[in-house]
């Protein structure tokens, strides 16, 4: 056997590999903590691509925990949840994280939340490999007007962040792991 076949074979798979990590795209990200405890990250995940994919998971090593979390309307209360299934990133097609919407979120932050600094950021896809994108603290940002959005539009009234995390405390009492 000799040594360029599998010199090859990496070099071949690599080839395959990095197009799919090209064609993601994050851009407008943010994140941003209320409290010592808790905080969010806020984006726009953009698929280059033409094959449909899936955001499935996200870690940091920021917090004790990093969920993807939407907000849900329920009995005229707006609910903060965990998407344990993940959200659809079709081909050409986007995920807005936004306030008041699709969300990451960390609970248990090791360390607060310093205006300046950033947080790293691992997601996971079904088809795509892993993306590890740093993200700016800026926790005097308050839309995604840089996008095109007015966070009036998205935002549920007197929520913040600390009624988030008691939701989602009370949401983690429901048979969830710690």
């Amino acid at each position: 056997m000799s040594l360029k076949t599998p010199i090859l074979g990496a070099a071949l798979a690599l080839s395959f590999a990095a197009p799919a990590q090209a064609e993601l795209e994050v851009h407008d990200q943010y994140a941003r903590s209320s409290n010592p405890v808790t905080g969010a990250a806020f984006l726009v995940l953009h698929n280059h691509g033409d094959t449909d994919d899936r955001l499935i998971s996200v870690t940091s090593d920021v917090a004790a925990r990093t969920e993807l979390h939407t907000h849900r309307e329920a009995d005229g209360v707006m609910q903060m949840i965990h998407v344990e299934e993940g959200f659809d990133l079709p081909a050409g097609g986007e995920i807005i994280m936004e306030r008041g919407g699709n969300h990451v979120m960390f609970m248990g932050v090791t360390d607060p939340f310093e205006q300046g600094e950033s947080v790293t950021i691992t997601f996971q896809f079904e088809v795509a490999p892993d993306l590890v994108v740093e993200i700016p603290v800026d926790n005097e940002r308050a839309d995604m007007a840089a996008h095109g959005h007015d966070d009036h539009d998205h935002d549920h009234g007197a929520m913040d962040m600390d009624a988030e995390a008691e939701k989602d405390e009370e949401h983690d009492h429901e048979g969830h792991d710690h």
